[in-house]
């Protein structure tokens, strides 16, 4: 159920709401929100019984404020055209928010992929994108794709071969998919960024000691309780940090059924299970839960859908009683839902904001792929050397000598680490920018709408600066 309104319509009606709150013209907002391009396209697969069937599938470019646009590639029976255009213009205002330099794009494949063998979807994935190349739909400073619902670093890596393959010697091909295996010019950390990003945006929300009393609970993320809606990749890195930052996770939820357990589950037994058994439920020490969607309407601290769109609506919200919502799905609330929970007293932390991790790390793989080197490469041995340095000038200055064990812990640092910090000051940085617009919006609007006043205020500025709008 979905309050009867199109995601692409839910898009546009928080765009509106944000819009109504700055002082740009008309025309310059109408431009912000239009979606700049959609190629549309059919093309005949050869199943491996040798019959043909015809698959639909899309490409939108929101903006080209900034290039290249970016976004992922869904593979759904259920995704449309509209609904790829909805994800486009939310990839927009995702990277502005966090200051990521693309527009924003999405990409949907029209099938139910378990119907499908592994060579038939590689063969789905080279054709598509043959067909991005082919219209221009997809380059490193054109259009770059991404990982989203139903895809992986897998058809990341054969969409990056094909490229590559009708790129004609372009040093810099590999930049023109992001989320790829490290081994083919992918980056560490890239994997769990989403679910890191989620654990961090959280973590700078309750940080905040007034917003916290005004729910009734104490500042950080310590002792807390949670529920998570989805055990796929961000649900479950979002879960471990969570958990490992001091959460204590009382149920999670998928498709088949929720498990709970008010003392805590431990996320990577959770995990560890449903690979044995191919499901989460008969979890010991927990109890089933059925149907899944009521694992919402647990009591809890933050509530976490980190699934699909829509699983909060008018026909459940009234019996969610989570204090935070920590939206870490795209558009997992519905407008009307939004508006209900706001009147309760609900925090609800933006996907557009919480959710911007994935795209963040894959800004950095981008980067690394058009530099040609490593993060860490260059530095990471000459940092570690001096700070041993420091080390031993402390020894020699205090007379105090440094155990072995601690001058261990010393090093320079990786890849992995620097992804990390750049992901951790990216969203330190933007719930700052957000929270700010929020505190000077004095309760008139809530941090959906400050959000998007962040990323509308920060798109027209690109446009001022062209010249285009005056």
């Amino acid at each position: 159920m979905h309050d009867g309104s199109s995601l692409l319509d839910q898009v546009n009606q928080s765009f509106a709401k944000a819009a109504a709150f700055t002082d740009h013209e008309p025309d310059l907002l109408a431009q912000i929100e239009c979606c700049n391009a959609v190629y549309r396209m059919s093309f005949p697969l050869q199943r491996d019984d040798g019959t043909i069937e015809v698959i639909q599938a899309w490409r939108a470019e929101h903006s080209h404020h900034k290039l290249p646009t970016k976004g992922g590639i869904r593979y759904s029976p259920d995704v449309s055209e509209d609904d790829v255009m909805a994800l486009a213009a939310l990839m927009t205002y995702k990277c502005a928010i966090v200051d990521v330099p693309f527009g924003g794009a999405k990409g949907g494949i029209k099938i139910d992929r378990s119907r499908y063998s592994d060579h038939e979807l590689e063969r789905i994935t080279r054709r598509y994108t043959s067909e991005l190349v082919r219209k221009g739909f997809i380059g490193p400073g054109v259009d770059v794709p991404a990982p989203d619902y139903g895809s992986s670093s897998r058809e990341m890596s054969w969409i990056a071969d094909t490229y590559i393959a009708m790129a004609g010697g372009d040093v810099d091909a590999l930049a023109c998919v992001t989320g790829k295996p490290v081994a083919q010019g992918g980056i560490r950390g890239r994997t769990e960024a989403t679910g890191r990003g989620v654990f961090y945006g959280l973590r700078a929300v309750c940080s905040y000691a007034d917003d916290m009393k005004a729910l009734g609970l104490q500042e950080g993320l310590r002792g807390k309780t949670a529920v998570i809606q989805g055990l796929g990749n961000v649900g479950y890195y979002a879960a471990l940090f969570l958990e490992e930052g001091g959460v204590v996770i009382i149920a999670i939820a998928e498709y088949d059924g929720a498990i709970v357990n008010p003392a805590g589950l431990n996320v990577a037994d959770v995990a560890e299970h449903r690979v044995k058994t191919g499901s989460i439920l008969g979890f010991p020490g927990a109890e089933d839960l059925q149907p899944s969607i009521r694992a919402l309407e647990l009591d809890c601290d933050i509530l976490i859908p980190a699934a699909l769109e829509n699983q909060i609506t008018s026909e459940n919200v009234t019996r969610i009683r989570a204090k935070i919502v920590a939206e870490a799905a795209n558009a997992p609330t519905t407008p009307e839902a939004s508006r209900a929970l706001g009147e309760a007293g609900t925090l609800i932390i933006p996907d557009a904001y919480l959710n911007a991790g994935g795209v963040t790390v894959s800004y950095f793989e981008w980067l690394k792929n058009l530099s040609h080197v490593r993060f860490g490469r260059l530095e990471k041995r000459f940092e570690e050397v001096s700070n041993r340095k420091i080390l031993d000038l402390m020894e020699g200055t205090t007379g105090v000598s440094i155990p072995d064990k601690d001058r261990e812990q010393v090093r320079g640092p990786g890849e992995e680490d620097l992804v990390n910090s750049g992901l951790e000051e990216t969203m330190i940085v933007a719930y700052r920018e957000i929270h700010e617009i929020h505190r000077r919006l004095d309760g008139k609007a809530d941090l959906r709408v400050a959000a998007l006043v962040s990323a509308i205020d920060k798109i027209a500025v690109t446009y001022e600066n062209m010249g285009i709008f005056p």
